[in-house]
């Protein structure tokens, strides 16, 4: 059994990424959960990836004798394994598109993820109105989320962004979960777009797991002093 290493779904936005990939898709796995301690080299979260994979970090997919990581090598690993859940989109020029919008999420948006990190059980609207206020970079990110997701949506008629759930909108949960969490402005059909990703089984069970952690992570936590 292929085994995906995670850490805690309340903060972990990159371990999201494949763990809702393969639920989502009914690829089976084993969840090996590494909460979070601290992120020092003798920590339990570090000590737990000795062995697994040498960046130390989440997640990882080990299949057999094999070590994949990076999100972005899991989703293609996952695709040439599994050929048969059409992961990508199955027109080529529609690939192209979801492999290029999955690497500019892998490599950009870096104001929206600075400023508004992932929290899944925290209400947070009232830090995102500051943030929405103070930080151009955050709205600029969103603007170009909203540009991107609404072209999307118009060509491939929905629901999802491609038509049918793929690799994309995993890609994009986290990004949903912060817009969310942060209460940040959208119109009505990206909005909507974001709900409908939240409602996903592999979202929805990804989230449920996230508000039964109950940990606090100070050091995960910019803007909160407790739970």
């Amino acid at each position: 059994m292929r085994k995906l290493y995670v850490g805690n779904k309340n903060y972990s936005s990159w371990s999201m990424r494949p763990w809702v990939l393969m639920t989502q898709a009914d690829i089976p796995f084993e969840e090996v959960l590494l909460r979070f301690d601290s992120f020092d080299a003798q920590s339990t979260f570090k000590q737990g990836l000795l062995g697994v994979t040498p960046t130390a970090k989440v997640p990882v997919l080990v299949d057999g004798e094999l070590a994949v990581w990076d999100t972005l090598a899991i989703a293609e690993y996952l695709a040439e394994q599994f050929p048969e859940h059409q992961l990508w989109p199955a027109a080529v020029q529609a690939r192209a598109r979801a492999r290029s919008i999955c690497a500019e999420m892998h490599s950009g948006f870096t104001q929206l993820r600075s400023h508004c990190p992932m929290n899944i059980e925290a209400d947070l609207a009232h830090i995102g109105a500051l943030v929405w206020r103070d930080h151009a970079g955050v709205r600029n990110d969103v603007a170009r989320l909203v540009q991107m997701w609404s072209e999307l949506l118009q060509q491939y008629g929905g629901p999802m962004l491609f038509g049918a759930f793929s690799i994309a909108d995993a890609y994009f949960a986290p990004v949903c979960m912060r817009l969310h969490t942060y209460q940040l402005p959208l119109p009505a059909a990206i909005a909507d777009y974001v709900q409908r990703v939240r409602q996903l089984p592999g979202v929805a069970a990804w989230i449920e797991g996230a508000l039964a952690e109950h940990d606090f992570r100070d050091f995960e936590e910019p803007y909160r002093l407790s739970r």
